[in-house]
């Protein structure tokens, strides 16, 4: 796995003239709804702040964050993601899958095969293209990094029992009889800031349904309740495996869609497929 950073965003719109005047997309993958800008054409000087802003379901556009799509020396393009509170992720597959729809279809790549530079490491996406437009997208998720498998530790006075994972970045996924018992605003606060996470955690509880079918609830650092997650479909999935739970080849069933994660044997990547789903573009004033 790539152990580097890229430079901060802020560092590579330094003297460049900003705009007042934004272009935007709001796309999704399983739910998990993003606001995408193309920093090519519409720098943005303080992107922690505008993610806040324009994240607000009622003052803003409404999302899980922001994503900037930018240029890169190592990669084809590079993504700099916000979470809803404003602090930075290191990686989103579900936003990752849609950079791959919004560069092919903007017509800023007539690649099939893109590689995308992020605070996790360069991601490789496979394109899945029916007249001009992108159905399906998979990406090399990387190797996984299994933490502890049986972690105990006490949250708002109950006693869980979960498998830590990172993705690139880190996740908590706690398997569960009921996910429907689950009461995650509860809950997913007191694991996300947990003492044993001084950088948090994203949480996912998960219910194993068939040895191929996993039920899975998300609590996403930063952003609270999603309807998907798709770093945390990898982590559930990968949990699942080394704790005997299931085979190599998992559809994780979210609130917002389903997503096919297959670890593979060989190469100990994980690749995750699915939609990525254009909703609407916009333009909103700076």
């Amino acid at each position: 796995m790539y152990c580097y950073k890229t430079k901060s965003y802020n560092n590579k719109i330094q003297g460049v003239k900003m705009t007042h005047q934004v272009k935007f997309t709001k796309m999704h993958g399983t739910g998990n709804d993003y606001i995408y800008v193309n920093t090519m054409l519409y720098p943005l000087a303080n992107p922690e702040e505008l993610a806040v802003k324009w994240s607000a379901p009622h003052t803003g556009i409404g999302s899980d964050g922001l994503v900037l799509i930018g240029p890169s020396d190592i990669a084809d393009f590079s993504m700099h993601i916000y979470n809803a509170d404003g602090s930075e992720a290191m990686m989103c597959g579900n936003a990752s899958r849609c950079i791959g729809k919004y560069v092919y279809e903007k017509g800023l790549t007539k690649k099939k095969t893109i590689t995308l530079e992020t605070l996790s490491g360069i991601k490789e996406l496979q394109l899945t293209v029916k007249r001009k437009k992108v159905t399906l997208v998979t990406v090399d998720m990387g190797a996984p990094t299994i933490g502890e498998i049986a972690l105990e530790l006490e949250a708002g006075g109950k006693q869980y029992i979960g498998t830590v994972i990172s993705m690139g970045n880190p996740h908590l996924v706690i398997f569960v009889e009921n996910i429907a018992k689950v009461n995650l605003s509860e809950i997913g606060p007191l694991l996300e800031h947990h003492p044993l996470f001084p950088h948090r955690t994203n949480i996912e509880f998960a219910q194993v349904i068939t040895e191929e079918e996993i039920r899975m609830k998300v609590w996403e650092r930063g952003s609270g309740i999603t309807q998907a997650c798709g770093t945390g479909a990898c982590a559930t999935a990968v949990a699942a495996i080394v704790n005997g739970k299931s085979g190599r080849l998992t559809n994780i069933i979210m609130d917002g869609g389903i997503l096919s994660i297959r670890w593979d044997n060989e190469s100990n990547h994980v690749y995750m497929t699915g939609e990525a789903i254009k909703v609407f573009n916009g333009t909103i004033s700076l």
